[in-house]
C-alpha cells in the first residue's frame, strides 16, 4: 500500500481536470458524515467541479497563482 506522500506525488502528476475531480470527491467524503443531507458548501463544490470538468472555467496553474499572490504581497 502506498503512503500518503506517495499518493500525493502520484496525484499531482494527473491532469488538472482529473485532480479537480479527485479533490472534489475527497471533499465530499469529508462532508459525508454531515447530518441533514447536502450542505450549501457541497452544492457549491459540485457546481465548481462541474464547471472545471465541463471546461466552462479556465483553470490557472498553481505556479501562476502563487506568483500573482506573491507579487501582490510585495506591493504592500
Amino acid at each position: 500500500m502506498a503512503t500518503k506522500d506517495e499518493l500525493l506525488s502520484d496525484v499531482l502528476k494527473l491532469p488538472v481536470q482529473e485532480r479537480a475531480e479527485l479533490a472534489h470527491k475527497l471533499l465530499l467524503s469529508l462532508e459525508a458524515e454531515e447530518v441533514g443531507g447536502e450542505s450549501a458548501w457541497e452544492e457549491e463544490l459540485d457546481r465548481r467541479a462541474r464547471e472545471v470538468i465541463d471546461g466552462a472555467v479556465k483553470t490557472v496553474p498553481w505556479s501562476e497563482v502563487e506568483a500573482r499572490v506573491s507579487a501582490r504581497l510585495k506591493q504592500r
